[in-house]
């Protein structure tokens, strides 16, 4: 917007600059050009009358103001007619202006251009005596235009100087002016883009012309709302989830006594029916703090090594996958040392619950295979197993929250494994999404972005 407003600004500045000078310079070459033709053309009639004369007084002082006007100016006297007079003097040759002058008793002025002029100023100019109709002779001047040209180009070249100085000195302005014009919606920007990384408490100064303060005002009051709901919801989440695990592990402890005092096996089945339930009510009070947790309030991204996190979470499952004989493998770009931005213990988080599912899915025997893939400024981590894999409206349905895929998580989840997951990569700017494994199976791939290794090796000295 700061280049656009500048971008104005000099363009409405130049159009002023060009129509204010343009026409005076124009105006001034046209005012060169006539006193500089009425000038030569004064001199010429004064000549002329001379020429008129005839008289060897008169003759002699053509002949002296001819060499005197030749010597000072850039001009050249030329004469016809009058033969004994001023011999020393050019003799103006015959052509239209000539003609004119003798014939029409017209003098001609020849700048040789329509434009501006030529490289010669010609003026003809009749010398006729007195009293009578038919001029004896003429006289001429050839001046050169070389002095006129120069100044010119001093016209010019003086305003296209102060031209282009005032558009320097508009564009300084301009800048300034914008950047202070500006600044209110670059505040309310920088809100704007703290509130989308999850920091609720971002406000806006009010500051500005009032129509944006009335708009800062307005995000400051519905942010300052937002943030009380969200609050509101997350801590009676939390406190919900946090007072229901005391009541369902007492609960569980009483089926387990009552379980142990029963002989009638059809009481038994019914009681370890109930513990199930209770047992799977408990996993999903878990994952509510966890996705409470996780809804709260958005920690800042730090760079974090990515393949020591990998190796670590991975040495944590792989005891649980040889008791069914899974092969946890590490693949991909794993000869440097990429690094991502994550708040800590979220790629923790969410590689445990991608590798529990791959895991709850994969068949006796098979493989999770973990890839590592940079990609420029981002780097994707992806966890395939070898599972039954999930349906396109599977897939559309797996972020849900509560949804519990057979083919995903098994008839023990929640059904918040995956909604904790996204949550998490979109606090941190990242993305996750579903596709179909080679082969079959099920790939899940969570991108985060990337740390350069410049940037890096600064946090990690």
């Amino acid at each position: 917007m700061i280049r656009q407003l500048v971008r104005s600004y000099i363009f409405l500045v130049a159009i002023a600059i060009a129509l204010f000078t343009v026409p005076v310079a124009f105006s001034l070459t046209s005012q060169l050009r006539g006193d500089t033709a009425d000038s030569v053309v004064r001199e010429a009639k004064t000549m002329a009358l001379l020429l008129a004369n005839g008289d060897p007084t008169s003759c002699e002082a053509l002949q002296k103001m001819a060499t005197a006007y030749a010597a000072e100016t850039p001009g050249d006297v030329q004469v016809t007619g009058a033969p004994g007079c001023a011999p020393g003097l050019l003799r103006a040759r015959e052509d239209a202006a000539l003609t004119a002058a003798l014939d029409r008793n017209r003098p001609t002025t020849d700048l040789g251009s329509s434009f501006i002029w030529g490289p010669d100023l010609v003026i003809t100019v009749p010398a006729k005596k007195a009293g009578e109709d038919r001029p004896v002779g003429a006289v001429r001047i050839v001046y050169s235009t070389d002095g006129m040209t120069d100044r010119l180009w001093t016209i010019w070249g003086f305003r296209a100087i102060l031209a282009v100085l005032v558009l320097v000195v508009a564009a300084l302005l301009g800048v300034g002016v914008a950047r202070r014009l500006t600044r209110p919606l670059r505040q309310l920007n920088d809100m704007a883009s703290k509130f989308s990384d999850g920091d609720l408490t971002a406000r806006s100064p009010v500051t500005g012309p009032p129509e944006t303060q009335t708009l800062a005002r307005t995000l400051n009051q519905g942010a300052e709302r937002l943030d009380t709901l969200i609050a509101a919801q997350r801590i009676f989440v939390a406190d919900a989830s946090h007072q229901l695990r005391t009541p369902l592990t007492a609960l569980r402890l009483s089926l387990d006594n009552i379980a142990d005092g029963v002989d009638d096996e059809f009481v038994r089945e019914d009681v370890e029916q109930a513990t199930a339930e209770v047992v799977r009510m408990n996993r999903l009070v878990n994952g509510l703090l966890v996705l409470a947790r996780a809804e709260a309030k958005v920690t800042a991204a730090e760079p974090l090594p990515l393949l020591d996190i990998l190796r670590e979470r991975l040495a944590v499952w792989r005891p649980a996958a040889d008791e069914r004989g899974v092969t946890i493998a590490l693949r991909g770009s794993i000869d440097g040392r990429p690094s991502v931005l994550s708040s800590p213990g979220h790629l923790d988080q969410m590689l445990d619950n991608v590798l529990s599912n791959a895991l709850e899915v994969s068949p006796d025997g098979g493989t999770i295979t973990v890839r590592v893939d940079p990609r420029g400024d981002v780097v994707g981590v992806s966890v395939l197993d070898e599972g039954p894999g999930m349906s396109d409206a599977e897939k559309s349905r797996a972020f849900d929250r509560f949804w519990r895929g057979q083919g995903l998580t098994g008839r023990g989840g929640s059904g918040l494994g995956l909604a904790v997951v996204k949550q998490l990569a979109t606090d941190d700017g990242g993305t996750v999404a579903l596709t179909d494994a080679p082969g079959g199976g099920l790939c899940v791939t969570i991108t985060l972005r990337a740390v350069s290794s410049r940037a890096s090796s600064r946090s990690g000295g």
